[in-house]
Order: C-alpha cells, then structure tokens, then sequence
C-alpha cells in the first residue's frame, strides 16, 4: 500500500500468481474490458516467449473512501514458467492481496503445488508469508475434462482456508467474484491496521 497524500489516493497492488497458462492473463483481461474506460489505466503488456506480464491500475469509484482516501488498484500477472522466478519475485514486493489460479485439470496438480510454494518462498524474502496478506484461491478451468474435485483441490491447495472460487476465465464465469473478493480483503486488511497503528 502506498498513499498519495498530494491526491488523497491510496495505491493498493493486487498480484494474480499461478502456474503458466492457468488463466491469469485472461482473467485480468475480461477486468479491463469490463471496467469503464475514464477509471482505468492502459494495460501494459510485457511479452516473454511463452506467456504474458501484464499490469494496469484502474479506480474503483462505487467503493467508499479509506480514511478520506480513494482507492486506486493494480492489477499485475506473474508469468508462470519456472524460468521468470527472478520476474515473479520482483512484481511481488509491495503487494497488498494476492488471487492464486489454479489449473483444475488433474495433469496440472503437481504446476499448481510447485506454484503455490514458490509463492510462498518469494514472500518470505520480504519477511512476509500466505498467514499474513489477503489471498483468494480460483480453481480455473472447470470446462475441462479430467478435472481434479473441488474437496481434493481445497485439500491440498487452500492450507489456509481462504475464499475460493470455481472458474471458466475465458467466459468471464467466476472472475469478477473473484476480484471482488480479492478487494474487499484487502481493505478489511488495511482498515484493521489503521485501527490498530492509531489506537
């Protein structure tokens, strides 16, 4: 979280992190599309060979203020193969809240666990981990076959018990509750801390 005291905005940095091609990209590109073109940034997309980083900032007009503040989002991808950890960690720093999407087809259980550990791993090199910021889980990919059950997904991929969501991003199903859920989190998080800094 970052405050602009100048413009009274709060910048809150929203990170969706995953194994490669499980839907990141195309969930924040059904968001953009679906936000009105005055309250959002350009989405800026920087290419690797085989997946997609891509960011925009947006403001969230309906949402109330945050102490006399306007909220002001980022949205930022991660790109998923192993080879952009560096990448990866360093689009992690600041970040406020976290949406994981996970591949529900059962071939990729094993790129999601690898994911969600160096997820983990990325944030404790800023002293942080999963116990301590907002995140939501979004099984992706529930048109597929051969798809791992719900139960056995949240078994072995939500540890921390946190808001989850079934999924088909390339139809728009699943995604803005998604990011939704995401944002009020992290604001129920920020005002907690508020509460707490200034009591």
């Amino acid at each position: 979280m970052f405050i602009n005291w100048a413009l009274q905005e709060i910048y809150i940095k929203i990170v969706y992190y995953g194994p490669g091609l499980s839907g990141k990209t195309t969930n924040l590109q059904r968001i953009y599309n679906q936000i009105d073109p005055t309250h959002r940034g350009e989405m800026v997309c920087l290419k690797t060979m085989e997946e997609r980083t891509i960011f925009f900032d947006f403001m969230q007009f309906e949402l109330p203020a945050i102490h006399g503040k306007r909220p002001k989002f980022s949205l930022y991808t991660v790109p998923g193969q192993y080879y952009y950890a560096a990448s990866r960690r360093i689009i992690l720093n600041g970040v406020d809240g976290v949406v994981f999407i996970a591949d529900s087809q059962r071939n990729r259980l094993r790129d999601n666990l690898d994911s969600l550990l160096d997820l983990e791993k990325n944030l404790i090199r800023y002293n942080r981990s999963l116990e301590q910021i907002p995140w939501v889980i979004q099984f992706n990919k529930q048109d597929m076959e051969d798809l791992v059950g719900i139960e056995e997904l949240q078994s072995k991929l939500n540890f921390n018990a946190v808001p989850y969501f079934t999924a088909v991003a390339v139809q728009g199903t699943g995604v803005r509750e998604t990011l939704k859920t995401i944002i009020n989190n992290v604001i129920g998080e920020i005002e907690r801390k508020w509460h707490v800094e200034n009591s």
